[in-house]
Order: C-alpha cells, then sequence, then structure tokens
C-alpha cells in the first residue's frame, strides 16, 4: 500500500497533553494507555515532518471557569482550576513533542477536531486530501475527528493503531475495528513508516 502524497496529506496530533497522558498530575481526563504512546507519536511526528506533510496539533483549552467545556465534565472546573486550563500545564503537549516553525496549532473545545472549529477550511485550503491521526483517545476525540473526516470525504484516513491509544486495549480494539469498517487504514507505525513515501 502506498502513502497518500506527501504535500496532500495532513497529520493530526489529538491532546498529547500533559493532562491526557501524565499519571503524576492525577487528571481526571488523563487515558490509562497514554503515556505507553508517545515514543510511538514522537517517530509518527517525525516521519509525517520528513514527507512533507502539514503537521496539525489538536489541543484542548479550556476557560478556568470551565464555560466552554461539555456540560458533563463542568464539575470538574471550580476556583478557576480544572483539565487543560489555557495556560497550565497540563494543557502543556507532553515531554518531547513542540510545535515546529510552519505547523498550526487548533484548539477544540469538543471530542471532534472538526466541530465548531475551522479545520475543515484549513484542510481545504491548503490542498489536503488525505488524514493521518495520533493520538488519545481511541472512542473519543480519535473516533469522533475520524468519523467527521470520512462524513467530510478526505480520500484517505489512517489511523496507526499504536500510535492511538485509550483506557484499556479492549476499548481501543474495538474502536479500531469500528473505524476499520468504514474504510480507515489502520496500520501499525511500522507497517506505515513502510509506506512508499
Amino acid at each position: 500500500m502506498a502513502a497518500a502524497k506527501g504535500s496532500e496529506t495532513a497529520m493530526l496530533v489529538i491532546d498529547m497533553q500533559n493532562d491526557f497522558i501524565l499519571p503524576e498530575l492525577e487528571s481526571p481526563v488523563m487515558v490509562a494507555g497514554g503515556e505507553a504512546i508517545v515514543s510511538s507519536v514522537v517517530k509518527a511526528v517525525s516521519v509525517a515532518r520528513e514527507r512533507g506533510m502539514f503537521v496539525i496539533w489538536v489541543v484542548r483549552e479550556h476557560d478556568p471557569l470551565g464555560r466552554d467545556v461539555e456540560l458533563f465534565r463542568r464539575h470538574l472546573y471550580s476556583n478557576g482550576e480544572g483539565p487543560t486550563m489555557k495556560g497550565a500545564k497540563g494543557a502543556a503537549l507532553v515531554d518531547g513533542l513542540a510545535i515546529k516553525e510552519g505547523e498550526y496549532k487548533l484548539v477544540k473545545t469538543r471530542f471532534s477536531a472538526f466541530f465548531a472549529t475551522h479545520l475543515h477550511s484549513l484542510l481545504q485550503s491548503s490542498g489536503i486530501k488525505s488524514l493521518v491521526v495520533v493520538g488519545v483517545q481511541t472512542p473519543n476525540c480519535i473516533r469522533q475527528t475520524v468519523f467527521d473526516a470520512v462524513a467530510l470525504d478526505y480520500q484517505t484516513v489512517t489511523v496507526i493503531v499504536d500510535a492511538t491509544a485509550a483506557a484499556t486495549p479492549e476499548i481501543h480494539s474495538a474502536n479500531i475495528r469500528d473505524m476499520k469498517n468504514i474504510g480507515v487504514l489502520t496500520p501499525t507505525l511500522q507497517e506505515w513508516c513502510s509506506f512508499d513515501a
């Protein structure tokens, strides 16, 4: 299987932020499988850059009072503190990942990177036809973004299975299977790296 043309492909790096990844922060949004994929995401981003892909860093940054967060999470915000608050340590990218010049940071406040953002417009104006997705977490932000990308008719949508993670391997596998069933490519990082650039 050949990789999509680099200049027409974007990599979406989703929610690789301290609050989602680092157990020591004891964040209520921490993804149990997140820490294990950091090195794979670092490698995937490196390969994407080598191939000339447009790297987009999709992150959550919330109002300290939680006014822009989903209703079911608003109780997590009190006294000006809560997960992935703008400017807080928990909202920063995990060590080993950094935005380089020419890359793009997209802030979302819901699961899908497409919902109430300008992502689709950005991708269209950049000539992007294919997407590669890495990050956390598989049943929520990964899945919602991928289903929207398929609905929006991106030619190829790829989820790198060992550069994405969920709370448990079983949840991860079930959601990968669902995405594969709607035409999403689901290679391992090694398989994806071996695709023709």
